[in-house]
């Protein structure tokens, strides 16, 4: 096994990189600025698995010397058009809007979980916990919800004080 060619194997390949690199990554940019900021919203998990898929076309367009600049261009392109499609139908359409995309799910309301609601998002009373830790509330009883969204990110509605704005309070009354 030649162990120098794992380091370099000549500048074909790097120029080939620097120079598709360039032209992909300009095309992507230009693209996304056409298209709109829709394109990697992550609103959704059809969004999320979109803004992925992009990602690993320009790397394969970057590092398969088997993949010409034409093909990845297209394949770039093409994504960013289904993309465009499917956003513009789910705004014309409630019924393909519900085919490609979750809605959010409460899961906590006045500081009770919903145990059914719980299961059917596969999330447990610990992560639930975590989700309200990581928020900034220690007690259950000074939330309003918790809400899964639908790109999977959590939102933390209180009712009162985080425990850290407490401490705050009291520290700046003494």
């Amino acid at each position: 096994m030649d162990f120098s060619e794992m380091f370099y194997q000549g500048w074909e390949g790097i120029v080939r990189t620097i120079i598709v690199g360039a032209l992909a990554y300009t095309t992507l940019v230009a693209s996304l600025r056409v298209t709109g900021n829709r394109t990697l919203s992550k609103l959704n998990a059809f969004d999320l698995v979109v803004t992925v898929a992009l990602g690993s076309v320009l790397a394969t367009i970057l590092l398969s010397e088997g993949v010409a600049l034409a093909e990845g261009v297209t394949a770039l392109l093409l994504l960013i058009g289904l993309q465009y499609v499917v956003a513009m139908l789910s705004v014309k359409s409630r019924g393909f809007a519900k085919l490609v995309r979750s809605e959010p799910r409460l899961l906590l309301r006045d500081g009770e979980p919903l145990p059914q609601a719980m299961h059917a998002a596969r999330v447990t009373r610990d992560e639930l916990d975590t989700v309200m830790r990581t928020s900034g509330y220690t007690d259950r009883s000074t939330i309003s919800s918790i809400i899964l969204e639908a790109d999977g990110s959590f939102s933390v509605v209180g009712t009162g004080h985080k425990a850290s704005e407490r401490v705050e309070v009291a520290t700046a009354s003494t």
